[in-house]
């Protein structure tokens, strides 16, 4: 080991609960806000539309609070999961789409929210 950076993990995990909870509590307070809009763009009806913005603002308060952390987490895997699988079956987005936005922002908050959920949004939790 190069560096002893243990002491590290606490506030990694925290940073990384609090940037992927911004991006989802933003994403889904469009979705509750902005059903009509919203479901146009991703081929939902508003009703499922405001649903997932609210899925997504639940999930964003309970990793940033640290509240809960693994049901937040894992509500985070299975938005992402739905946004992956529609990208690419439904809409045959690629990895980096030419226009509009591939999954690789998905996976990548898939990936943390697996982080948040493995280790139960580290030592910096409420509950």
């Amino acid at each position: 080991m190069l560096i002893h950076s243990s002491f590290l993990i606490g506030i990694s995990i925290l940073l990384l609960r609090l940037i992927i909870a911004i991006i989802l509590f933003s994403s889904g307070r469009s979705h509750a806000s902005h059903p009509v809009e919203r479901s146009e763009s991703l081929g939902l009806s508003p009703a499922v539309a405001r649903f997932l913005g609210i899925f997504e603002v639940l999930a964003a308060l309970s990793v940033a609070l640290g509240v809960y952390t693994q049901i937040g987490a894992a509500l985070i895997i299975i938005v992402m999961l739905g946004a992956i699988f529609t990208k690419i079956f439904v809409w045959n987005t690629g990895f980096y789409a030419k226009k509009g936005f591939g999954w690789h922002y998905d996976l990548l908050i898939l990936i943390g929210a697996l982080v948040i959920f493995s280790t139960a949004g580290g030592s910096l939790v409420l509950y």
